[in-house]
């Protein structure tokens, strides 16, 4: 099966309209899962987030549109569209959309 992301290939794109926002929910679509990592789009309506969860490898979040928060360590971090932030390997972190919001999370395993 051919990855989303592969059918992109020189193809100038907004990520941003990959994914569409649902009322009251979570939308995701995975543009690349393979062994060196995964790129994930998501929509959240406002109040929607994931719950607190680690991972192994740092995970680095892109904000396309609106604006989220990030608690990471237990500490609150507000990211708005442009910016980038980085939730470091094993360190407890979630997610909640303050307002709806559009984030690409990029995953490197290696």
């Amino acid at each position: 099966m051919t990855a989303l992301v592969d059918t992109l290939r020189g193809v100038p794109t907004n990520p941003e309209s990959l994914v569409e926002y649902t009322p009251d929910g979570i939308v995701s679509r995975t543009l690349k899962d393979g062994s060196a990592g995964t790129l994930t789009l998501f929509a959240f309506a406002p109040g929607q987030g994931l719950s607190e969860h680690s991972a192994p490898y740092d995970a680095t979040v892109m904000v396309l549109d609106g604006r989220g928060e990030f608690i990471i360590g237990g500490k609150p971090v507000t990211a708005e569209k442009g910016q980038l932030v980085v939730m470091p390997a094993g360190i407890p972190h979630a997610v909640r959309a303050v307002e709806a919001f559009k984030m690409l999370l990029i995953m490197i395993r290696a």
